[in-house]
């Protein structure tokens, strides 16, 4: 016999928004940091080479171990966890940045490596944790593997939109009107704030017992 989980009418919905809110996030964080890097290394093309190099390396790895860690008992809870991490690794990044940044500005002469090095140490392992959310979403949303490609598609339609308003609203509005950090502190806590949700929810999934016959039991 083995064991398994309800899929309530809103769990699916609910995996999509924070699939998409995280897909918003991201984007607005890696927009930020342009903002963040600027004073120190300028913001001319190598600058963002820098910045879309580390992200687009920590999501890869980050891809990597969501799907690792999705063939392990996945749930509601250990996705929430994965929210409640990114959240609180990203919130450093708000009070600590300006430190770093001239830590690395004093001892490397080439801004080219300097950025990119500065966008690693501010950057890498949040983006890894963010990368995390997609291959694990698709793992909590995929019942049937005959419908999983469109599951699949769906699900990163869902997010790509996200990221897409998440950088337009970050460029055209959030950076008028707010300070660069408290944008970065409301993005953790968002994260945050949806990983408890989703932990808080996961008591409301009552187990299937599966039996080989293939009965179904509460």
């Amino acid at each position: 016999m083995t064991d398994h989980q309800t899929q309530p009418s809103w769990q699916n919905p609910f995996i999509y928004l924070l699939a998409f809110c995280s897909g918003f996030c991201i984007m607005g964080i890696e927009l930020l940091g342009g903002r963040i890097l600027a004073p120190f290394f300028g913001s001319s093309v190598h600058i963002w080479g820098s910045i879309i190099t580390v992200f687009m390396l920590s999501l890869s790895f980050g891809y990597l171990a969501g799907g690792k860690l999705s063939t392990k008992s996945a749930s509601l809870k250990k996705y929430g966890l994965i929210f409640v991490l990114a959240g609180i690794t990203i919130l450093p990044v708000a009070f600590w940045s300006t430190g770093i940044m001239e830590i690395i500005f004093l001892n490397v002469d080439d801004s080219r490596y300097g950025s990119l090095l500065a966008c690693g140490a501010l950057f890498f392992i949040p983006t890894i944790i963010l990368g995390m959310i997609s291959p694990y979403s698709v793992r909590l949303l995929v019942t049937d593997k005959d419908s999983s490609g469109q599951t699949a598609g769906k699900l990163y339609f869902v997010s790509t939109l996200g990221s897409a308003l998440g950088t337009i609203i970050t460029s055209f509005y959030f950076v008028l009107f707010f300070e660069v950090n408290n944008i970065i502190t409301v993005f953790s806590s968002v994260l945050a704030i949806l990983g408890i949700c989703a932990i808080l929810l996961n008591k409301s999934v009552k187990p299937l017992h599966i039996n080989t016959a293939g009965v179904v039991h509460e």
